[in-house]
């Protein structure tokens, strides 16, 4: 058996396999629970500042990421041990294969980490999330909406540097060089991405709307459900979800529907003409009385004739309400409607034909009397 294990195979004795493989083996077959370990000592320590962050939330975004993050970072550090064989010596494009092989475990290492990292960002936005959620204003929650998206961009940006660095050995300096000399046709080429960019720091700070609000921009109107880095996203009254660009959303006409403090409601009806001037003297006054019993959703209103011509008298009514939602406001509009019809219906108000309105009577055709006589 020892000669077995002692025996070299791709310059390594076959014993250096079997533990490599079984360490590998049961980094797979334990990594959850070797994984869920370590992200037990990191909740305890959690918790001590953090008592309202719910373990299995934790678990939910740190432990995937960790567990592969253990896994690989282990597996690259074992294999390294093994000697390069011989055999397997080439080059590919000038590198020799036992250079490439090990820039590639470094990149997978860094890979993960950074995998790892933006799971963790996830987290720290949690966190902060529960905290803006206690106070009254909303800039909070843009904030870190907002920091999240951006800490996320730097550290894609920073692990793609450090892959270049650390798994491929490349000078940075050459390569920002390089990249600056490419600078003015990535820019060209990034005209919008960068615009849209720009435009989200301009949202963030002169704060339009916030996640959340009810807005109409362009022809798209309903709730800001994300305000990204370069886009925000809508749901439509449809359920449909409509991505803008943040460059419409700055150079465009934002009306932001959730800060309006009142809601107007108009009714004109123009009476037929001949229609006595008491009974619509009556109708103002009961119009009037109802808008009044109706305080606790309609904050002012105006009722009163505004014009007489020779089609009608033109009566008209304006409300403000308190600034519900549009539902709300809706049926609320359809109840006072509701009401001031049956009201005319009871008095025999009838409203005035429009112009070029007329109603058509057919009657039947006088029969002939039946002629007998003969001819």
């Amino acid at each position: 058996m020892n000669k077995f294990l002692d025996t070299i195979f791709l310059n390594n004795e076959v014993r250096s396999y079997l533990l490599v493989a079984g360490i590998i083996i049961f980094l797979l077959l334990f990594k959850r629970l070797l994984s869920r370990y370590i992200a037990s000592l990191f909740y305890l320590l959690i918790k001590k500042k953090w008592q309202f962050i719910e373990k299995e939330e934790f678990f939910s975004l740190i432990l995937r990421p960790l567990s592969w993050f253990i896994t690989v970072t282990i597996s690259v550090m074992v294999i390294d041990k093994l000697n390069f064989p011989d055999a397997w010596e080439f080059k590919i494009y000038g590198v020799p294969t036992h250079d490439i092989l090990p820039k590639i475990g470094n990149s997978l290492i860094i890979l993960y980490f950074i995998f790892f990292l933006l799971k963790f960002i996830n987290f720290i936005s949690l966190i902060f999330e529960y905290r803006s959620k206690k106070t009254e204003t909303k800039d909070d929650d843009q904030l870190v909406l907002f920091l999240r998206d951006f800490l996320k961009v730097l550290v894609g940006i920073f692990g793609f540097l450090l892959i270049l660095k650390a798994g491929f050995n490349q000078d940075l300096g050459a390569f920002l060089t390089g990249l600056s000399i490419v600078g003015a046709a990535l820019a060209l080429a990034a005209k919008e991405s960068i615009e849209n960019l720009i435009a989200s720091f301009i949202i963030f700070f002169d704060k339009p709307f916030y996640t959340g609000d009810n807005v109409k921009v362009n022809n798209v109107s309903g709730t800001v459900e994300h305000i990204g880095l370069r886009s925000t996203r809508i749901r439509t009254s449809e359920q449909t979800l409509v991505t803008v660009p943040n460059k419409q959303m700055v150079d465009s006409v934002v009306d932001n529907i959730s800060n309006l403090t009142k809601r107007r409601a108009e009714i004109k009806l123009e009476f037929a003409p001949g229609t006595n001037v008491e009974v619509i003297k009556d109708f103002i006054a009961f119009a009037k009385n109802y808008l009044n019993s109706r305080n606790e959703k309609i904050l002012s209103h105006t009722v009163y004739l505004g014009n007489i011509s020779n089609t009608g008298a033109m009566m008209q009514i304006e409300y403000f309400t308190i600034p519900f939602s549009l539902s709300e406001f809706n049926n609320l509009k359809q109840e006072v409607n509701f009401t001031l019809m049956k009201e005319m219906n009871d008095k025999g108000i009838v409203l005035a034909v429009k112009l070029g309105e007329f109603n058509v009577t057919t009657k039947s055709a006088p029969v002939p009397p039946k002629n007998n006589s003969l001819i």
